[in-house]
């Protein structure tokens, strides 16, 4: 549970951009592509990351209305980008505007819950990091190359001709 904003717009910006290096390793192609029919797309995935940045905002108070409720999934992943980094962006800004440290131990309410605060801005972390995951399963399964997040990928070992470990 974060108790300093700061510490949670650092750890924002940095998994803002982790998340913009998942969508930017899937291609047109394959974007839409189900390896299971009780997996999603990468593109709903991706769509699902972004759109529950303004879903958990509103629901938290950060936002009246949930501005990509009724909006189309983006055309094309670097659409899709530029509309997840356009409302990370706005999320971070509302969280420092409304939001104060000591207001993290607040409580609101969260689907039929009571969460603090700063459980809500853990879970926001948490939950895209949680979708990344899957999807770098699923792009390596449809023979996408996986970006490196938290430490080099098997690809990115194999470029600096070091054996990735097993």
């Amino acid at each position: 549970m974060y108790r300093h904003i700061q510490d949670f717009l650092n750890d924002w910006k940095t998994e803002a951009g982790n998340t913009v290096k998942i969508f930017s390793g899937i291609t047109e192609e394959v974007k839409t592509q189900k390896i299971n029919e009780n997996v999603r797309s990468l593109e709903r995935l991706a769509w699902h990351i972004t759109h529950t940045i303004t879903e958990m905002g509103t629901q938290a108070g950060l936002f009246e209305a949930d501005a990509l409720e009724h909006y189309a999934v983006p055309e094309t992943m670097q659409q899709m980008i530029e509309v997840y980094q356009q409302y990370n962006a706005i999320l971070g800004q509302t969280v420092r505007s409304k939001w104060t440290d000591s207001s993290l131990e607040d409580e609101v309410p969260m689907y039929g819950e009571s969460w603090k605060k700063g459980q809500v801005l853990s879970v926001i972390i948490a939950h895209e990091a949680h979708h990344r995951s899957q999807m770098t399963v699923i792009m390596r399964v449809l023979g996408l190359k996986v970006p490196g997040l938290y430490g080099p990928s098997k690809e990115e070992w194999a470029e600096m001709g070091i054996p990735a470990m097993e």
